[in-house]
């Protein structure tokens, strides 16, 4: 998300470095700044009153007699951004006598279904103990959809097929007290902001049943569209924050830049991919480094922490150590990243490489053809390389649809990796030192040293 913006802003930045600011030129940049802002789909009015806000910090002595004026502008930038996007509370509500209740409301489409299991998947992460309600009783099959992702996390789903929408949800937040659950998560049905009758609904729904925080879940692809609905959601139901999906296909992210000025609301989780885990803490702080092209290596380092274990980095360390790393540890490792997300997220939370990359894509089949040819070996051969001659080469060839030259080039740059590693951290210099050193200390620290 935000590739487009961060590759346009990058550019303007650039222009900066090695030259003494002056208003003329900090004016000039701020057009191109409100160019590219513009071109993300960013509401104008958000866009003039940023800028506005810039500008009166930009021009002042803090950053002309800056020592590095272009980095301090460039921190007049971020922490705008930071303002504009925040501040956002992600902690999920907790109730004394009743459980905790969160309603999900917005337009038809707009992926309230799927985003209600991926909030009750990131609150069972989070120690809580969620019930499902699908207040959603007009669209076919969203009863079943909602059932089937239940199922998939377990998470319990209350449902009444022939209930009014209001009286269905009072039922499922007692139904939630006695099973001892404590959050209630609200799936209700889709809607255009228009229509006073389901709008109406809505607020019967709140009068029945309080919620503790209403989410309005919007779509990110439908840009400044989806503002005017956000705006009248607000007016009707006074909503405590938005939840944007779908933007991981964003690569603009007006929607997410303009939602708070709109609606006076922040943006307080986006979904990023279609997976049940697939819905992230939108943190400003991060996101407006990496719109500026600083990465975000705290939110890599989260997402390293969620799928492997520091236990397991110990072991694949160790085995590195002894040169008894293996083709499957390395199909381990290949399949770790792959559930990180999307490589052009991950690279693009490396600083500078977001910039670098400029909204292009990134060719992700190497690392699936690399899994795949592992995938073709025997437990043997992935164990022990040496062992695959001219036929087995073949074999695995044809078994992971590749061509012979690509299994012979996987193990050549596997046995190269393997040994120069080994000479690293087998070395006397201060390289191998510190590995050897740290290694030592992650034993210690599990009781192995």
């Amino acid at each position: 998300m935000f590739e487009g913006l961060t590759a346009a802003l990058s550019k303007v930045f650039a222009g900066f470095a090695g030259r003494k600011l002056t208003e003329a030129n900090i004016q000039e940049g701020l057009r191109q700044v409100r160019l590219a802002l513009l071109e993300a789909d960013v509401h104008y009015q958000v866009v003039k009153d940023f800028l506005g806000k810039v500008s009166v910090r930009a021009v002042g002595d803090e950053v002309v007699k800056s020592v590095t004026p272009a980095q301090q502008f460039v921190k007049v930038v971020h922490d705008e951004l930071v303002a504009l996007l925040g501040p956002v509370d992600h902690s999920l509500p907790v109730a004394t006598q009743t459980p905790a209740v969160v309603m999900l409301v917005g337009l038809q489409g707009s992926g309230k279904t799927t985003t209600a299991a991926k909030l009750a998947r990131l609150a069972q992460k989070k120690g809580r103990r969620p019930l499902l309600v699908a207040a959603d009783v007009r669209r076919p099959a969203a009863i079943e959809q909602l059932q089937a992702l239940g199922a998939k996390i377990e998470v319990p789903v209350h449902a009444e097929p022939r209930s009014q929408a209001p009286a269905l949800c009072a039922n499922g937040v007692a139904a939630a007290a006695k099973a001892g659950r404590d959050l209630v998560i609200l799936d209700t049905g889709g809607r255009l902001h228009i229509d006073d009758e389901l709008m109406e609904e809505l607020s019967e729904i709140r009068r029945r049943v309080p919620p503790d925080r209403t989410y309005l879940v919007t779509d990110a692809m439908t840009g400044q569209d989806a503002l005017a609905s956000a705006s009248e959601f607000h007016r009707r139901l006074g909503l405590s924050g938005a939840i944007l999906t779908k933007m991981d296909g964003d690569a603009r992210g007006g929607a997410a830049l303009s939602i708070k000025s709109v609606t006076k609301v922040p943006v307080v989780y986006v979904g990023v991919s279609e997976t049940v885990d697939g819905l992230e803490e939108f943190h400003p702080d991060r996101v407006a480094t990496r719109i500026l092209g600083l990465g975000d290596v705290v939110s890599l380092v989260e997402k390293a922490q969620a799928v492997v274990s520091e236990e397991e980095a110990l072991a694949a360390q160790e085995k590195l150590l002894r040169n008894e790393f293996t083709l499957e540890d390395f199909l381990n490792q290949i399949q770790q990243i792959q559930k990180m997300g999307p490589i052009k997220d991950l690279l693009g939370m490396i600083p500078g490489l977001g910039a670098a990359l400029g909204g292009q894509e990134v060719d992700e089949k190497p690392l699936v053809k690399m899994k795949a040819i592992i995938q073709s070996m025997t437990p043997e051969e992935r164990r022990d390389p040496d062992l695959v001659d001219a036929s087995r080469r073949r074999r695995i060839a044809q078994g992971s649809a590749t061509g012979i030259g690509e299994v012979q080039k996987l193990l050549k740059q596997f046995q190269v990796m393997r040994q120069q590693v080994k000479q690293v951290l087998s070395g006397g210099g201060l390289t191998g030192k510190l590995a050897r050193f740290q290694l030592q200390r992650q034993r210690k620290k599990f009781g192995k040293g």
